[in-house]
């Protein structure tokens, strides 16, 4: 007993038989040559990738693994420094290959400083991508009168007497 033709099944032959069985595109060529297995159902370099690739990826493409590896350096500044050093003093930014960290104290900068060498060491290793080229350690602010309400143009305050 035949089976009877449904109107979908009438309707692809009907368009077989006007196209020539052709799929759209078919005659066209890539400009890369040929489709290689990437375009390939099921094939090599078709399997899902993770987020972590993808990511990677992404911002390998973009140029941000500089940034982002200077914004780790901060966040993780208490493994790079010491547990006990880094509750002394902080990150403050990252600008031309140049990191500020700003200390409690002129001794804690001192000290700091005499750890240069060191600090700079870890921060090779752990982070080479951030592109830290040296380490600028401030003490705590002094008020300054270079700038604000009460600076004055030019020389500023002198003595009065001739």
């Amino acid at each position: 007993m035949p089976e009877r033709e449904t109107e979908s099944t009438r309707v692809y032959l009907r368009f077989k038989e006007i196209f020539g069985g052709r799929r759209r595109g078919a005659g066209r060529r890539k400009r890369g040559g040929d489709d290689g297995p990437s375009s390939i159902p099921f094939g090599s370099g078709r399997d899902p990738k993770g987020i972590g690739d993808v990511m990677n990826t992404l911002t390998d493409r973009l140029g941000w693994d500089s940034t982002l590896s200077q914004a780790e350096l901060i966040n993780r500044w208490a493994e790079v420094a010491g547990e006990s050093t880094a509750a002394h003093s902080e990150p403050v930014g990252i600008e031309g290959g140049v990191l500020t960290v700003k200390c409690d104290s002129t001794a804690w900068a001192t000290q700091l400083r005499l750890m240069r060498v060191e600090i700079m060491n870890r921060i090779a290793t752990s982070f080479p991508d951030a592109g830290i080229d040296s380490i600028r350690f401030q003490g705590p602010n002094v008020p300054s009168f270079k700038r604000g309400p009460r600076s004055v143009q030019g020389r500023g305050v002198r003595d009065t007497y001739g």
